[in-house]
């Protein structure tokens, strides 16, 4: 079983990523679940906010024990997958949560005759070393867009859908993010459980990037795909920002800055932020190892 886990900065294009992938007849997958968020918890601190502390452990979760927090996401996941009461008694202990997680996942593809599953919870970025020990031979698509492009559109988001509370914190918040994100990207480069996807090179040679993913998650790149991602990866009610993705086919890439910043605000961002192509040139490298996989694929 392929256990793959789409990671990212939010509005970098995971979601695109994933829709692509649930189109293909071997791949399962579902909407986010933020379960290693729930698990581990502390996701401000670890984003680096300014005003964030880490959680003060309980007894019960310093002597391993699991948090609550991770039996209501377990709860929902099994409501999710099987339509099915939550089975009781719940694990107790984080190492055994985790587990559970793993095997309802596994359950449900093996019934449906799939060979890889899908997570796409683009915070659990920040929780690669747990999801790494927790799950065994776990793998990463990073997907990675511009900066400046991933705080356009989380502007965007913001003001067209204002009741959410999603992308709230302003443009200095979040390009201390997209930052951070940048930051972990770079620590898992040439790692070879590890796999980028650049957006706008996805949207200008989908071909050559699907052969590209398919090589490192090992499944079949001349598969007959599904017309349109047909698996339900998203509640638009809460979500309605990511349904221009849902297709799961790439479009034209939108330099989304240009449009809703001025000049004086992109001349910031480029200072404030990670240089792209410096990100871009770390994390390339990374391309020998999913050639070196594909050669291994395809000689089977």
């Amino acid at each position: 079983m392929q256990r793959i886990f789409i990671v990212g900065c939010p509005r970098s294009g995971t979601t695109l990523v994933q829709a692509m992938l649930a189109r293909h007849p071997a791949v399962l997958t579902l909407p986010e679940t933020a379960f290693f968020e729930q698990l581990c918890g502390d996701l401000k601190w670890r984003w680096g906010d300014r005003d964030a502390r880490p959680q003060r452990r309980r007894l019960r979760q310093r002597l391993g024990f699991a948090h609550k927090r991770a039996h209501a996401g377990l709860g929902m996941l099994q409501r999710r997958l099987s339509n099915e009461a939550a089975r009781l008694p719940w694990p107790l202990r984080t190492e055994s949560c985790a587990r559970r997680f793993v095997d309802l996942l596994d359950a449900r593809a093996q019934a449906e005759g799939r060979t890889a599953w899908i997570e796409k919870t683009p915070y659990h970025l920040l929780y690669i070393p747990e999801i790494e020990h927790h799950v065994p031979n776990a793998r990463f698509v990073h997907v990675i867009r511009p900066g400046e492009d991933v705080l356009a559109s989380i502007a965007d988001a913001n003001l067209r859908y204002e009741n959410n509370n999603a992308f709230g914190g302003g443009t200095v918040h979040w390009s201390r993010r997209w930052n951070r994100a940048a930051q972990i990207h770079r620590a898992h480069a040439r790692q070879p459980h590890h796999h980028f996807v650049f957006l706008d090179d996805l949207t200008r040679d989908k071909h050559r990037e699907w052969l590209r993913l398919c090589a490192f998650l090992q499944i079949d790149a001349a598969a007959e795909l599904d017309a349109s991602c047909d698996q339900p990866i998203a509640d638009l009610d809460n979500e309605p920002w990511k349904r221009d993705a849902l297709s799961g086919q790439p479009g034209e890439t939108r330099r989304k800055a240009e449009s809703m910043f001025g000049p004086q605000v992109r001349e910031w961002l480029r200072r404030q932020l990670t240089p792209y192509e410096e990100l871009r040139c770390s994390c390339k490298g990374t391309e020998r190892h999913t050639q070196r996989d594909k050669v291994r694929y395809l000689a089977r």
